[in-house]
């Protein structure tokens, strides 16, 4: 009976220590990252101009993906960082999340024609 607390306890121990390992962005004002993994962990890579929000940084964002599929790239994934959330490109939209390994929520989605709108702007069906 005594071997269910302990194994309780590790349980805990493991989630705190879990969390407290989480990669979390800069959180520097108007700055607009383009985030790479390496192996040795995150590399930030400033986008040379200041964004004032978040939106405007996933659509700068999405203009370099763009670019650089453009130039022959073949990296549909990117991600990027503004002011203390990641932002996640991904075909379906765009996910941001306040850390690497926390839970992604839709921050953008795309239109018909490619547009990056907000979630709820697109009518569901015909007639809406």
């Amino acid at each position: 009976m005594r071997a269910k607390p302990t194994l309780f306890a590790l349980a805990v121990l493991a989630a705190l220590t879990a969390c407290s390992k989480r990669i979390e962005p800069p959180g520097t004002p108007g700055t607009c990252y383009h985030v790479q993994p390496t192996k040795d962990g995150l590399r930030y890579n400033p986008l040379p101009s200041a964004q004032p929000d978040l939106e405007h940084c996933a659509a700068a964002l999405e203009a370099m993906r763009i670019r650089f599929l453009n130039m022959g790239g073949n990296q549909t994934d990117i991600a990027g960082a503004y002011q203390g959330n990641f932002l996640f490109l991904v075909p379906a939209g765009i996910y941001t999340s306040t850390s690497w390994e926390g839970n992604r929520f839709l921050a953008l989605v795309r239109s018909g024609d490619g547009r990056l709108v907000l979630p709820g702007a697109m009518p569901n069906g015909p007639g809406e």
